[in-house]
């Protein structure tokens, strides 16, 4: 009986902290030096054509999404990262859209873990999608 509240209590303890672990703008506001599109264990980058205002675009498709909110960054920087939380743990995965010349840079990633399971990668195609589709 001991073990199973030990076990409860620290599961609590894991949650409350994935929850309530503060977001470092400083640290997730990443913008790559030299953007190439490639996929990676925790998260992916995708670069995309910017024709037709599509960052403003890209902006109003991240903060639609379930569980989204702007960390930091505007529309007139050129920069924008947003914070998506799982739906039951409420892990927080990091997502920075930039402009990069004539590109559109998207370069999402998970906080905790060594592998995201690809969710990283179906949130940008998803995006993508709906990109296509404005």
């Amino acid at each position: 009986m001991k073990f199973l509240i030990g076990a409860l209590v620290l599961l609590a303890v894991t949650n409350a902290w994935v929850r309530l672990a503060p977001s470092d703008p400083d640290r997730w506001h990443q913008i790559l030096p030299n953007p190439e599109s490639k996929r990676f264990a925790n998260g992916e980058v995708r670069v995309l054509d910017n024709s037709a205002d599509r960052f403003a675009a890209l902006n109003e498709i991240a903060l639609r999404t379930d569980r989204t909110k702007q960390l930091t960054g505007a529309l007139d920087d050129g920069a924008i990262t947003f914070v998506t939380r799982t739906k039951v743990w409420g892990f927080p995965d990091y997502t920075t859209i930039w402009i990069n010349r004539d590109d559109l840079v998207i370069y999402a990633r998970a906080r905790f873990g060594l592998s995201d399971s690809g969710v990283n990668a179906a949130r940008i195609a998803n995006w993508i999608q709906q990109l296509s589709g404005t």
